[in-house]
């Protein structure tokens, strides 16, 4: 319930900012913003006080790479419901912003999908920020978990449906080798982010899409040609560029730490978002389903098809940033900024939420003393979460 000044304040809690953690502060919201911070004894008269006891309070966590949740595999439930289920499923982890992600598949699916994400957005579901498209222009040889027979070229067409006008924020992962001359840097004039993933591309041609306007790489060192001695390969344009930001998947499954950490040296923590390439399991009851034909099941952490695929993940945003502060090394700041400010700036969105700062969205994590989830706000509505 509102307090008569219409302002709450959350008290109890460290408060994680950009740069620094602040410590006997309190948060104060005007519904649906963040209106800064005071001392708890200097509270507006008439404020109502919400006592964290103690934990964490952040920057709920935006994930750029979310194929499914609650049990629902956004390529089979390509509707508002659908990403609904998704959105609820991953919110209990501190999830307050995400872009469903469809995984390749045919353009009648794709063009359903892009519906779904902009009804989603005209109804305002919360925590959707839009819609991201894996696939289908990708390469074969790096298909991953992928069904190569739902590849498909981009022609023009496709590349008019992928930059169709907005209400959110589109991402598009392809294969730059093989899009058309053009096609990269159309869809970012029209405000599409394109990244580069499942790529066979060499690091030459890598400098040319991101010349073209490429500005992120979908789960750096998955499904792309590798760094080495004479051959930098995409992920050593990764590294080099200091524009673009990557995805890294910090589950200790789907690259080593060691090699993160080498990657992080390299670019820096504001090169490198967390994500999940969560699939429908996070959040869910089923220790299996199917995709694209295919079972997967769900085991020691993992996601693997029939010949041990890994098939994105059953990791969360939670558990994601306690692993890049167990595994990398990062304090909660830096881990932080990798699960919101990072991705939000990549979606544009950094005047809009991502960090904890006056006049931005109040999207919020509460973590307890062992950094697991208590409870979340999107735009000040507030939900407990038991982790």
């Amino acid at each position: 319930m509102s307090s008569p000044c219409g302002l709450t304040a959350l008290t109890g809690a460290s408060i994680v900012f950009a740069n620094e953690v602040a410590h006997d502060r309190a948060l104060v919201l005007d519904g649906a913003r963040i209106v800064g911070t005071a001392a708890p004894g200097e509270l507006p008269e008439g404020c109502t006080v919400r006592d964290l006891v103690g934990g964490w309070l952040l920057p709920g966590f935006i994930d750029t790479q979310v194929n499914g949740g609650g049990d629902v595999l956004f390529n089979d439930m390509p509707n508002v419901e659908g990403i609904r289920a998704i959105a609820e499923a991953h919110r209990r982890y501190g999830t307050t912003g995400l872009l469903p992600t469809l995984i390749s598949d045919y353009a009648p699916v794709v063009e359903a999908a892009i519906a779904a994400g902009e009804a989603a957005l005209t109804e305002g579901v919360p925590g959707v920020l839009g819609i991201h498209i894996e696939g289908p222009h990708l390469n074969p040889v790096k298909k991953g978990i992928h069904d190569a027979g739902r590849f498909s070229t981009l022609d023009a067409k496709m590349i008019a449906t992928l930059a169709a006008p907005t209400k959110g924020r589109r991402i598009v992962t392809l294969a730059p080798e093989l899009a058309p001359q053009g096609a990269v840097r159309a869809m970012a004039e029209a405000g599409v982010l394109v990244c580069a993933g499942h790529s066979l591309a060499d690091y030459d041609q890598t400098r040319e899409a991101l010349a073209e306007g490429l500005c992120g790489f979908t789960h750096l060192f998955n499904a792309m040609t590798p760094l080495q001695s004479r051959e930098p390969g995409m992920v050593g344009a990764a590294l080099e560029d200091r524009a673009s930001l990557f995805g890294l998947i910090v589950d200790g499954l789907h690259v080593h730490p060691a090699t993160l950490r080498v990657a992080l040296l390299a670019r820096g923590i504001e090169g490198a978002m967390l994500v999940t390439d969560a699939m429908p399991p996070v959040g869910g009851h089923r220790d299996r389903f199917t995709l694209m034909g295919q079972e997967i099941v769900v085991a020691n952490g993992t996601c693997r098809g029939p010949d041990g695929t890994l098939a994105g993940s059953a990791l969360t945003m939670a558990q994601a940033l306690r692993n890049a502060m167990d595994m990398l090394g990062l304090d909660i700041v830096a881990a932080s900024r990798m699960a919101s400010g990072n991705p939000a700036r990549f979606l544009r969105l950094e005047q809009e939420t991502g960090s904890i700062a006056p006049g931005l969205r109040a999207d919020l994590v509460h973590l307890d003393a062992a950094y697991h989830v208590t409870a979340t706000w999107i735009g000040g509505d507030h939900a407990e979460h038991r982790e």
